[in-house]
């Protein structure tokens, strides 16, 4: 049986490390990193999601700023608050929750946000960045899911790794974190052929596609290495649950490594977060940016 990869354990442990390193920026630089996160609307699982960023980064010594915008607030005035976050000095990371309401363009507002602060990773010159191998701030699922692995496999370098999934927010990006840690990448989608014989040769698996216990166990190769970022609610004996893009019960007979769902990938991401808020405020104030 897999060893199970306990991401709740390891954001902990990050958190942790964050904690002290903010304790040092307060005392040595008189520095305090500060994250704003932006809510338009009232979508329940942002809701949640928002408001255990804010938690989680007040636990950790952080400033934290919550700006709650009513579902029909113009595209223009989302925007300017952008920008008055741009040039608040003692605004380190900006976060504009997605999804957005209809009537706003989501690449105009996250293009408007500066690179510099754009914890998310997702403005276009930190995806130019990434992929030039320059110093960037990345998406967070991905990085979270590159230290899931890194801490169940030791050294990467010379691993053959298939990313499932071709999304800008997770299979793109995590593809460029493996390829800078000297794997062999392949990305597989929706028109690859034979794709159970492509995830077969890889001795690391990421599973980002969306679609609910896709991944088989024989469609492994034993003793790989599966990071499951995949959340999807099904119905099971009439009850919601929870599962990953890879069907647990027979893939963690082969795997030598997996990510459970929930428990896996899914606390990395503000962790990561909160990382990447740190290191952006290190960068604006000329400070060593600290490995975390």
């Amino acid at each position: 049986m897999a060893k199970i990869i306990d991401g709740k354990a390891y954001a902990e442990g990050l958190r942790g490390r964050m904690a002290k390193t903010v304790a040092g920026l307060k005392s040595k630089h008189g520095l305090t990193p500060g994250l704003a996160v932006v809510l338009v609307g009232e979508d329940p699982a942002s809701k949640v999601y928002v408001a255990n960023k804010a938690k989680q980064t007040v636990e950790v010594g952080m400033n934290s700023w919550e700006h709650k915008l009513d579902a029909a607030t113009p595209e223009a005035t989302l925007l300017a608050l952008v920008e008055k976050l741009n040039t608040d000095p003692a605004c380190h990371g900006i976060l504009v929750q997605l999804p957005l309401p209809k009537h706003i363009d989501s690449d105009k507002v996250l293009s408007a946000i500066n690179p510099d602060k754009d914890v998310d990773g997702f403005h276009v010159v930190n995806v130019g960045r990434l992929s030039t191998g320059q110093e960037s701030l990345v998406p967070c699922t991905p990085v979270g899911s590159v230290m899931l692995a890194k801490d169940a496999l030791g050294s990467l370098a010379g691993l053959e790794a298939v990313v499932i999934g071709r999304s800008n927010i997770v299979g793109k990006p995590v593809a460029q974190l493996l390829l800078a840690e000297n794997c062999t990448v392949t990305i597989a989608h929706s028109k690859t052929k034979d794709l159970p014989a492509v995830v077969r040769r890889a001795d690391l698996v990421i599973a980002a596609v969306g679609r609910a216990e896709m991944v088989k166990g024989d469609w492994l190769k034993p003793g790989a290495c599966v990071i499951d970022v995949g959340i999807n609610r099904i119905e099971r004996d009439g009850k919601g649950k929870l599962v990953g893009d890879c069907d647990f019960a027979s893939c963690e007979k082969v795997a030598g490594s997996i990510t459970p769902v929930p428990g896996g990938v899914g606390p990395m991401t503000i962790a990561c977060l909160l990382r990447n808020t740190v290191r952006a405020a290190c960068a604006q104030k000329g400070i060593a940016i600290p490995e975390l």
